[in-house]
């Protein structure tokens, strides 16, 4: 009884604690985290709603301003307008041999109405596609969320040189060398290929194990019959 009560208690506050941690990692992230510099990729702001009884109604992205890119494209997303801020470059980049000086800045997404907006308990994505990638360790793009109440959330906060995460963190992309991609990309083919070839086997087997059945079945008749042409002694 007393070893009953004492895990109903450890229970209890493990799930008291894990209460107290969700709601702080609860923050605007860039899906999937990591990309490969010098391509193009399709990644996903997630917003969650941190409030227990106001709507998320607009989302602020800034790119960052040292890792311009030069074709930034969005997804339309049902109930939500998107407004595409953009600025000059005082140093063109060069993007297939032609020079770009103006890239997007600040991507814009506000609720049409209320049912739209996101709830309580919920989250909303928020597709992207962009490249080439700058030739960078990371993208930080500084949000800001605004929710019905007038309340605005800053998640602005860059990498901590510790590891630590910051109070407000910002979405981050980390972004890999092209060798390091093509590596990545080059083990999970190879691994897909192994896993083709681990079921053709399988396939093979099974087809194998079936014939032998059948002619089973077919010499058990032939000796069934044989037995009963035989005459009677």
């Amino acid at each position: 009884m007393k070893m009953t009560r004492r895990f109903g208690v450890v229970a209890a506050t493990v799930l008291g604690l894990l209460a107290v941690a969700v709601p702080a990692s609860a923050h605007v992230t860039v899906n999937p985290k990591e990309a490969v510099q010098g391509g193009y990729a399709r990644v996903a702001f997630r917003v969650p709603n941190e409030s227990d009884d106001t709507n998320t109604t607009k989302i602020e992205v800034y790119l960052p301003e040292d890792a311009p890119v030069a074709s930034v494209t969005t997804m339309p997303v049902p109930g939500w307008t998107v407004a595409v801020a953009k600025r000059k470059l005082a140093t063109p980049i060069e993007v297939h041999g032609s020079p770009v000086s103006e890239v997007v800045s600040t991507l814009t997404w506000t609720a049409t109405s209320p049912e739209a907006a996101v709830k309580p308990g919920q989250f909303q994505e928020f597709p992207v596609s962009m490249g080439p990638l700058p030739k960078v360790d990371k993208m930080v793009f500084k949000t800001l969320q605004t929710y019905s109440d007038g309340v605005v959330v800053r998640w602005i906060d860059p990498p901590a040189g510790d590891g630590a995460e910051p109070e407000n963190p910002a979405p981050v992309l980390t972004l890999l060398p092209a060798a390091a991609g093509a590596a990545a990309t080059t083990a999970t083919n190879n691994t897909l290929a192994v896993g083709d070839a681990k079921s053709s086997s399988t396939d093979w087997y099974g087809v194998a194990g079936l014939i032998a059945g059948v002619l089973a079945l077919i010499l058990a008749g032939l000796a069934l019959a044989r037995t009963r042409k035989e005459p009677v002694r």
